[in-house]
């Protein structure tokens, strides 16, 4: 008898059919890439000439920063959130579950799709901002090691928080009504659609418990000027900080993914 292929190697090849599950769901493919590109253009043609506080930074370009960040949080967060609920209900896990294939290759091939999908929203949206908005490339070595580590990061943060959160969605129908309001109100709350020292105390301290604030934040450090330091709560990007709870948050959603993520609907056996 032949061996069975490996673990990686079936979790590579769940790749290519992770990637053509989701560009077949037509409006999957458009909550996960089109849904950021519309947002950017929308609210940063409205109000993209407003300069902020004497900075030489434009709402536009602000809010740039703050798309990318929620990019990676429609590629990973809401992807599996709303997809994990459908392909329970529909007996995929449970038919997967119960094949030889190692459960790891399952997750290598969400993985997978998750990175490769953002970045190619990472640079549709970087293309947009340099050419609708006046955005600039980051210009340091420093700035690309942070693009780097923060995708990383937020990457696998927001993964295994997707994970974890499809065990709450009760069907796959009703996904969606649950997932859009937390990321909407994550959204408002961390700097997206407006600018973050101008929130509500409460809301600035209620913002910072989540990773998308530092997130955010993180990003803007990457793609604006050292003058838009000003506009943030401490006056400074707080880099070393960012890194730290992007860190923890990762460590938690891990134990979170691990505690919460089910392979069967409830009642099931």
């Amino acid at each position: 008898m032949s061996e069975l292929p490996g673990t990686l190697r079936i979790g590579f090849s769940r790749i290519g059919v992770e990637l053509k599950q989701l560009f077949r769901d037509l409006e999957a493919a458009v909550f996960t890439l089109a849904l950021p590109m519309i947002l950017m253009i929308v609210f940063g043609s409205v109000f993209g000439g407003q300069e902020l506080g004497g900075t030489g930074v434009t709402f536009a370009q602000y809010f740039v920063a703050g798309m990318i960040a929620s990019g990676i949080i429609y590629t990973s967060f809401q992807n599996l959130a709303i997809g994990i609920p459908q392909e329970r209900d529909e007996g995929t896990l449970k038919r997967l579950e119960g094949t030889p294939m190692p459960q790891a290759a399952y997750f290598i091939g969400k993985i997978g799709q998750i990175f490769l999908v953002y970045l190619i929203q990472l640079a549709l949206l970087m293309g947009i901002g340099i050419l609708l908005f006046g955005v600039e490339l980051p210009g340091t070595a420093q700035q690309w090691g942070a693009l780097a580590w923060l995708s990383v990061l937020g990457l696998v943060t927001w993964t295994l928080l997707g994970l974890a959160f499809s065990a709450v969605p009760r069907s796959g129908k009703g996904a969606s009504a649950i997932v859009t309001p937390v990321i909407l109100v994550l959204q408002f709350t961390s700097g997206v659609f407006f600018l973050y020292g101008d929130l509500p105390t409460w809301m600035q301290q209620f913002a910072a418990l989540f990773p998308l604030k530092w997130l955010t934040q993180g990003m803007r450090y990457v793609f604006l000027p050292e003058s838009a330091a000003a506009l943030e709560v401490a006056g400074s990007f707080e880099m070393p900080r960012v890194a730290l709870v992007m860190l923890g948050w990762t460590v938690l959603s891990a134990l979170l993914a691990w505690a919460f993520f089910r392979w069967r609907r409830r009642g099931d056996g």
